[in-house]
């Protein structure tokens, strides 16, 4: 499905706010319902200097989501000393709306379920079907373990799914146009999902670009305007945050660093080039630095830790230097302030930190390498799981009054 097509439309509940008219009111409360989503629970003195609005604003627009039974507010007891009223406490109801959040890897698919405000309640994961049709075979697990969950059309409150692939994802529809570690090329992958259950608002995106989304609004990038986010599972990938905007090209195919030619003699990549910087650092060149039997998930990132426990740690000083120089070659791009590692990356950045930030300052221009610090996901394991989820919502939170209405 080569090209770019329309840009999709709302699934499910969502597609009410196509059809209902504007509201002055909506932008107020997308951004009031934001601050409680992604801060937690708030003071209305709180919200007032955040939005820049009156009190008499925020107090209107409270008490409309607490008729609309999505935010709660009480009067907190008084702290010693403090003088005056105290501002009363508004917060999110977790259980008014809920979305599910998969994660497509190589080895298995996760599904979970997420509040507002972002705590996830519960949990499924099976093995990935892999080989011809494997797509729709994906499509059919993904529904199985969504039912599982309790989510099913009937469900209330549950209003989307967001769905992370190991690809590159075309962000007008979700076809995903290349994912060689999956073994696909120009997959419906969004068209069919929306197909198998209508009553969810479906996002498709890759994964290291959701894992970026979220350690930005939830982990340890919270509050930083530059930062990159290097996926290592079977391949390497990349998220980039950008003047505090995602950097997600034209097409949606920003940040595919691990199909960066390091070595043009080295060895073939699944992509169809040679020498890409995932052949040097993902997974089968962590497993062979190690002589880990197997090459994915937690048995390579537990080989690792052994590894390191057993004081061999050396043995990973080339995929280190590897991929610090890899980095360097992204930080003299872009210029970011923090690099963040997830999957069995972090295991080597455990492991030989030192080496990989070597290799990043003998490769990166002093001004830019002296700016950025590299980091562990604020959110572990679940960052790409997580930013499934806070695509959905950044979606269906920019206008929640027809959701909100349709849902009561």
């Amino acid at each position: 499905m080569p090209g770019d097509a329309p840009a999709r439309q709302p699934g499910g509940r969502a597609a009410i706010a196509a059809r209902l008219p504007d509201a002055p009111r909506r932008p107020s409360l997308a951004v009031l319902l934001e601050h409680l989503h992604v801060s937690g629970s708030l003071t209305r003195a709180e919200l007032t200097a955040r939005m820049g609005v009156n009190r008499s604003t925020v107090a209107g627009l409270v008490a409309e989501l607490v008729a609309l039974g999505v935010a709660v507010e009480e009067r907190p007891s008084r702290a010693s000393g403090a003088a005056g009223r105290p501002s009363l406490v508004v917060s999110s109801v977790p259980s008014r709306l809920q979305v599910v959040a998969a994660e497509v890897a190589v080895d298995n698919t996760a599904v979970a379920l997420f509040r507002l405000g972002g705590s996830l309640t519960a949990r499924r994961t099976a093995p990935t079907p892999h080989g011809p049709g494997s797509g729709r075979r994906i499509v059919e697990l993904l529904r199985g373990l969504v039912d599982d969950l309790g989510t099913g059309p009937d469900a209330a409150g549950v209003v989307g799914l967001g769905v992370a692939v190991p690809g590159a994802v075309r962000r007008s529809d979700g076809c995903v146009r290349f994912a060689p570690n999956l073994g696909w090329t120009d997959e419906p992958f969004g068209h069919l999902l929306a197909q198998a259950m209508p009553h969810l608002h479906v996002v498709v995106g890759n994964d290291a670009d959701l894992g970026v989304l979220a350690e930005h609004r939830r982990g340890v990038a919270r509050g930083v305007e530059d930062v990159v986010f290097v996926s290592g599972d079977v391949g390497v990938g990349g998220g980039l945050v950008m003047g505090g905007m995602p950097l997600l090209g034209a097409g949606g195919y920003a940040g595919e660093l691990g199909h960066m030619t390091v070595r043009p003699d080295g060895l073939p990549c699944r992509c169809g080039a040679r020498g890409c910087w995932e052949t040097e650092v993902g997974a089968p060149a962590i497993a062979r630095a190690v002589s880990a039997p197997g090459q994915r998930g937690e048995e390579l990132a537990a080989a690792v830790r052994s590894a390191r426990a057993r004081g061999r740690g050396e043995a990973l000083a080339a995929v280190a230097h590897s991929l610090g120089v890899g980095i360097g070659n992204v930080v003299n791009l872009i210029n970011p302030q923090l690099v963040v590692l997830g999957g069995v990356l972090q295991e080597v950045l455990r492991s030989a930190g030192d080496e990989v930030r070597a290799g990043l300052d003998a490769t990166a221009l002093r001004a830019a390498a002296e700016q950025v610090r590299l980091a562990l996901p604020g959110l572990g394991a679940d960052a790409v799981l997580a930013g499934a989820a806070e695509v959905v919502w950044q979606e269906l939170l920019a206008d929640p009054l027809p959701l909100l209405q349709a849902t009561a």
